[in-house]
């Protein structure tokens, strides 16, 4: 095994070079040595990595597979030296972020954009989408949700922080069609619905016995926008079910008040995920914290009740 690790930067050198002469120059050793090392690895991993002739040499399919792990796994170790050698921890390369579109705005682009300035080497992409992105089909390295997360063996969870939902409308439309007082009544109320991965997200409240109840709401206002259902409900449309940092100053302003107090359905869980892999990427590691530490403060302070 250590001969082998030995001899991936040679072959990584000759696979860079135009013949073994070249990549001998450039690891300061003889034509001679290069060969037979790079013999030694054919022989080794049962497979020809190099097409010779007497002119030149070109690496075989099974020697371009195998020169792009090597490289990848040299470099990483290159990244590992450099951090240790600077003695603090750098995320470097493309850091793709996909983000609900109100809440990254709010909290996460903020927090992320603060991590790119700590980390000069690291080039930030943040996607805002209330949309479920696939994570490996689409290229992302991470991804923040809101709300119970499905079964997936694929993907890899840790929750950040949580916020609650409330009931609410409009003062004009609650003289108009009365408040309800009740999960009966409310389902009798007109409702400005939220679609949600091509359907109308169901609200949840708790009825008379404490237990959480699932109402389909009578929507025939409905958005794919949350900003839009809140501003749908202050123009008299209906009631909206939103998240309480989404309508807290409109809560303090009177242009919206909160119904069903007592029947809050709770917090709802705020996650980040990313792909199940054997070894988590320092750039993801570090954004994963970044989130922990700071988004459960930054939520605190949106959520302050009022």
């Amino acid at each position: 095994m250590k001969s082998e690790m030995n001899s991936i930067p040679v072959f990584v050198a000759a696979a860079e070079s135009s013949s073994f002469s070249q990549a001998a120059e450039k690891i300061h050793v003889t034509r001679s040595a290069v060969a037979k090392t790079i013999s030694r690895l054919e022989e080794k991993l049962g497979v020809t990595l190099f097409n010779r002739t007497t002119r030149s040499q070109s690496l075989t399919d099974e020697g371009s597979l195998y020169y792009e792990s090597c490289r990848r796994a040299l470099n990483e170790i290159q990244l590992a030296e450099d951090i240790l050698e600077s003695g603090k921890l750098q995320a470097s390369g493309k850091l793709r972020v996909s983000v609900p579109v109100l809440l990254g705005h709010l909290c996460i682009s903020p927090l992320l954009s603060a991590l790119a300035k700590e980390h000069p080497k690291l080039e930030l992409e943040i996607s805002f989408s209330d949309r479920q992105v696939d994570l490996s089909e689409e290229g992302f390295d991470l991804a923040v949700r809101i709300g119970t997360l499905a079964d997936s063996s694929s993907l890899m969870a840790r929750k950040l922080a949580s916020h609650t939902m409330v009931f609410c409308a409009s003062p004009d439309y609650l003289r108009q069609a009365g408040e309800p007082a009740s999960s009966d009544e409310l389902k009798q109320h007109a409702a400005v619905g939220y679609i949600h991965s091509g359907r109308i997200l169901k609200w949840q409240i708790r009825n008379e016995k404490g237990e959480i109840a699932e109402i389909n709401p009578s929507s025939r206002i409905m958005m794919d926008d949350m900003q839009a259902v809140k501003d749908i409900a202050i123009t008299g449309g209906g009631i909206a079910w939103l998240p309480y940092w989404l309508v807290r100053e409109q809560l303090i302003s009177g242009s919206l008040k909160e119904i069903l107090k007592d029947r809050s359905s709770g917090s709802w869980p705020i996650y980040a995920v990313w792909p199940r892999t054997p070894h988590l990427s320092l750039k993801v590691r570090l954004t994963i914290d970044k989130l922990v530490s700071v988004l459960p403060t930054m939520m605190a302070a949106v959520e302050a009740k009022i």
